[in-house]
């Protein structure tokens, strides 16, 4: 067997450390422009709870943190993925499924993780438990390909996602089961017979239905397991969404640019709704980008919708330019992420924020105090947040709104890093109710504010100017 020599492979993680922080593969999952909420009773009071919680948290984590690349796509050998021009595709796919010889994670902290997201004022996990890759996160009994098959098998901890959402469950969390539909490494996917030129699979079903079959059964004996085996799972996440029927390729589908083949992707969706909904009850399916019955919310990925919508969201966005460990990652400031949490749920939507430990099993210490600098300020102004959804007039400027269940609403300034907050902050429209109080969320005190025409103007005094000078947002309850 011809080596991957080490020259090719520093170039590879040069490439692949700077395209993955530059471009956070924008353009895999585009949002879905259909949506059908959920007639199942349990399920749509599931999803209504799940849109209260505003604020989760997506571990990517598997075989690619060993060396620090990004997760699953290198496998892959289509025009967006480069690698070395001396390097063997053949080679290049031993080295990468060899990767489970050496992924020994002994500082594996599950609790250390869970501490670190409540910190951050996250209410909801998703966790890989089998990125496109095919490496199996849990102790499947369908694969050997598996975390728990390799060095790190006789640590009490080696079923991964076990131990994970246990952590988080504790901390009162609600859990969600990543899966990815495709799967590289199985032969019933990409069959070794054939090259895998792409995404999909590498045979045509039609001419070998029983293979397919095998694929569709092993999929939903996996399915199967994480939701009978791993305790109370709120949310099943389903990734790889050209993982599909034919007839639901929609023009926004072919512009993601991967090739479509002329058959179906089909794993009986029904079915699967069907067996997890009876492990468990009311669960939520997220099949990502197949609109229609399964896809319970909608997940635009790395980027934040123009508009807003009452019908229910979540924005996937990395906290730094991977959604995996890569060496000397730029982690975005926790003021961007603020303003970028509030942005979204003034649209109507959750954030979903992408933080991947090393190949240790441990989150960096500059994730840490990003998460803890998040949390400091939902701590403060969270009441503007959870259990809240979005008025129609959702922003003014650099204000944003939201509106509470009973009579409240709130106004949200963000501030620019270079910018000192003011005396007054004004807005256009969602006017307070004529002898409302105005506050800031938090403090007893009421503001002078007055309205005229459609703009309001609310004084801060200078108690409170100085109280909350370093703050990147700003957030002000009153009736409405």
């Amino acid at each position: 067997m011809t080596v991957f020599c080490r020259k090719q492979f520093s170039i590879f993680l040069l490439f692949f450390s700077i395209f993955n922080s530059a471009f956070g593969q924008s353009s895999v999952h585009p949002i879905s422009t259909e949506y059908q909420y959920p007639k199942e009773k349990e399920v749509a009071q599931n999803l209504e709870n799940w849109r209260d919680q505003k604020f989760g948290i997506i571990i990517h984590w598997g075989l690619y943190a060993v060396p620090g690349i990004i997760e699953s796509w290198s496998l892959c050998d289509e025009d967006w993925i480069t690698r070395d021009s001396t390097s063997n595709y053949a080679d290049y796919k031993k080295w990468y499924w060899g990767l489970d010889k050496s992924f020994n994670p002994v500082k594996f902290n599950p609790e250390a993780w869970a501490t670190a997201a409540k910190s951050a004022g996250m209410k909801y996990l998703v966790f890989t438990t089998k990125h496109h890759d095919g490496f199996n996160m849990f102790d499947t009994k369908f694969s050997d390909f598996k975390i728990s098959n390799g060095p790190f098998k006789g640590n009490p901890k080696a079923d991964v996602a076990k131990y994970v959402f246990d952590a988080f469950r504790k901390q009162n969390f609600l859990i969600g089961a990543y899966y990815s539909k495709p799967d590289w490494h199985s032969q019933y996917f990409w069959w070794d017979r054939h090259s895998t030129p792409n995404r999909n699979v590498n045979y045509d079903i039609r001419k070998n239905p029983w293979r397919w079959n095998k694929f569709v059964e092993y999929t939903h004996n996996q399915l199967n397991e994480l939701t009978t085996d791993y305790g109370k799972i709120d949310i099943l996440w389903l990734d790889g969404g050209w993982v599909r029927p034919r007839n639901t390729v929609t023009d926004e589908v072919r512009a993601w640019g991967a090739p479509i083949p002329d058959f179906d992707q089909e794993i009986n969706m029904p079915k699967v709704a069907k067996m997890v909904r009876k492990n468990q009850e009311g669960i939520l399916i997220v099949d990502r980008t197949v609109h229609g019955e399964f896809e319970n919310y909608r997940t635009p990925e790395q980027a934040i919708p123009k508009d807003r919508s009452d019908n229910p969201w979540e924005s996937c966005i990395t906290l730094g330019g991977a959604w995996g460990f890569v060496p000397n990652d730029n982690f975005k400031p926790s003021a961007t992420v603020i303003h970028t949490l509030i942005e979204i749920v003034a649209k109507g939507g959750n954030l979903l924020l992408g933080v991947g430990p090393t190949a240790e099993g441990e989150f960096l210490p500059e994730q840490i105090s990003r998460l803890n600098e998040i949390g400091v300020w939902l701590n403060k102004f969270g009441e503007a947040i959870y259990n809240t959804r979005s008025l129609e007039n959702f922003q003014s400027g650099d204000v944003y709104f939201t509106k509470s269940k009973d009579k409240y609403a709130f106004a949200i300034q963000k501030i620019s890093l270079d910018k000192l907050l003011k005396e007054t902050i004004t807005w256009q429209g969602n006017s307070p109710k004529k002898g409302s109080k105005v506050n800031i969320v938090g403090e007893s005190e009421t503001l002078k504010w007055e309205t005229k025409g459609d703009k309001t103007t609310v004084w801060i005094s200078k108690k409170l100017l100085e109280k909350y000078k370093n703050e990147p947002a700003l957030a002000f309850k009153y009736e409405f």
